[in-house]
């Protein structure tokens, strides 16, 4: 009886371990295939255009000079610079914070605004190269007079920092989304046109010492998002930042 109560528990603990590898090996699969999906969740995603400027004023201008995109009204009477990064996610907290009272003051023809593509992050989506392209495709954007209504909509649909951005095909849809019509957006964004012109003026950017912020225990240099305004870094924290440049 003794030797029979020992070889049944043996099996009892066979199957019990057996069990727990199985439900273990379940969990790290699972978990696996979650971080894999959770990596690509932007992968076949249509980028939302959403109505983000529709209410932009007719006589707002939209003009590329190079890589930097002004948009406001002639005459206005503050300017201000912002340098920013498509997967920067702070950037994508200032947009969220300040974009409709920013929109207002260009409506209100107080305020122009010079939009600098920076690709600080672009080893930091996976695949790497999300940042590049999507400031090349908003200068495409620019072009066909669509610049800040695609810029709203991919910081309003912002991919995660260290994860898929979205491909150049989504680009291109995201363009066709907000009204552009002209086949040469799609190879603009296609075949990286502004790449060149977009990673020479970051090297300058990023070596420019009135850009240059001091983050704390020693470290200092180029952050996103930076905004200036005549020639001064201003401080975007502060709440009523805008109130003081637009007077």
């Amino acid at each position: 009886m003794a030797q029979a109560r020992g070889a049944s528990g043996d099996k009892r603990k066979w199957i019990i371990g057996i069990g727990a590898v199985v439900v273990v090996a379940a969990l790290v699969i699972g978990g696996v295939i979650w971080t894999i999906s959770d990596k690509n969740k932007t992968e076949g995603q249509i980028i939302n255009p959403g109505q983000t400027t529709s209410s932009l004023a007719g006589d707002v201008t939209q003009k590329r000079d190079g890589v930097v995109v002004t948009v406001g009204k002639a005459g206005a009477k503050a300017s201000i610079d912002v340098y920013a990064d498509f997967l920067c996610p702070i950037c994508g907290q200032f947009e969220k914070t300040y974009k409709t009272d920013v929109e207002q003051a260009i409506n209100d023809g107080k305020l122009q605004v010079r939009y600098h593509m920076v690709p600080l992050l672009n080893d930091r989506s996976d695949p790497p190269g999300y940042s590049l392209d999507s400031a090349n495709a908003a200068l495409a954007a620019a072009d066909a007079g669509k610049f800040l209504q695609f810029h709203d909509a991919l910081f309003a649909n912002q991919p995660e920092e260290g994860k898929r951005g979205y491909d150049k095909a989504q680009l291109i849809k995201l363009g066709q989304d907000v009204g552009i019509t002209d086949p040469a957006f799609s190879q603009t964004v296609n075949a990286g046109t502004y790449d060149q012109q977009i990673n020479a003026a970051f090297q300058q950017i990023e070596n420019d010492p009135k850009l240059a912020q001091d983050f704390g225990n020693g470290q200092s240099g180029f952050g996103t998002p930076t905004v200036t305004a005549n020639g001064k870094i201003v401080s975007w924290q502060d709440p009523g930042w805008l109130a003081k440049v637009t007077g």
